[in-house]
């Protein structure tokens, strides 16, 4: 398989970065989309759809550990820029357009950031545990993913992994983005809080929730190819009528991983 150009240099990637940040721009300003922009945090939505929470600090291998500190930093810039956001019908959410471009001057650090196959450091790292949190939710409601990426590979083995494996949704600002539509006649809003170790989520509507979710994971396994070894797994979703006798509406293949694992496996 050819490498890309931009691979050979860095100063030939950051050219192809910032060529793929201006088409994004163009593409934001050209876009018939009605993006979410409303932000309320001071008012509440009456109904809940689901709550999620997310440790804050994780020792991931042998990875410099004040690199979690400082990514509590930019947690709490990036959930601040988002708290309260409503999602009106019809309207879409772009993580990238309303958290904007991680940069020291708007107090963002360094923080662990997993690029071009490896894990290292970088300015805004560790904003993907909010995408993660949020794709999470939105995979238990009726808003739609249309566009959101996950890693090309696998960092470190798993330690106190809660969600399954491929089910969160990598940032890099501005073109690998997390986006969804609200394709209800229904308001959604996002609301987050931060507590001495979780950051809290919680994904609010106007109206009662009528339906109930079930997000999982099939044919996990690791796969040994030449040298190289892949992860492999299915993230599914059931999704059942509320009330006291639920009945199974439909199950949905949502996405399916396969990653190069960059730890030893037996």
């Amino acid at each position: 398989m050819r490498r890309p150009l931009s691979s050979y240099h860095p100063v030939l990637y950051w050219l192809r970065v910032l060529q793929k940040r201006t088409y994004r721009r163009l593409g934001w300003w050209l876009s018939s989309r009605r993006y979410a922009r409303t932000r309320t945090p001071m008012q509440r939505l009456a109904y809940r759809h689901i709550k999620h929470t997310s440790k804050l600090i994780r020792k991931l291998g042998d990875s410099d550990i004040r690199l979690q500190h400082n990514k509590v930093i930019n947690l709490r810039l990036a959930s601040a820029a988002i708290h309260g956001t409503t999602i009106g019908p019809g309207e879409y959410f772009s993580f990238c357009r309303l958290v904007g471009k991680p940069t020291r001057k708007r107090g963002f650090v360094e923080g662990m950031e997993l690029s071009m196959g490896e894990a290292r450091s970088g300015v805004g790292g560790g904003i993907c545990q909010l995408s993660n949190l949020i794709h999470w939710m939105i995979m238990h409601s009726p808003l739609v993913v249309v566009e959101r990426a996950n890693h090309s590979f696998d960092p470190f083995p798993d330690e106190g992994r809660i969600l399954p494996f491929g089910s969160g949704a990598a940032i890099f600002y501005n073109y690998v983005d997390l986006v969804f539509h609200n394709p209800t006649a229904s308001t959604f809003q996002l609301v987050f809080n931060m507590t001495g170790e979780q950051l809290e989520g919680e994904l609010l509507c106007n109206q009662p929730r009528d339906r109930k979710y079930h997000v999982y994971q099939k044919a996990h396994r690791f796969v040994r190819q030449g040298e190289t070894v892949f992860r492999h797994n299915e993230i599914w979703r059931d999704v059942y009528s509320k009330g006291h006798d639920p009945v199974l509406l439909h199950s949905e293949r949502l996405y399916r991983n396969h990653v190069v694992v960059k730890y030893p496996v037996d």
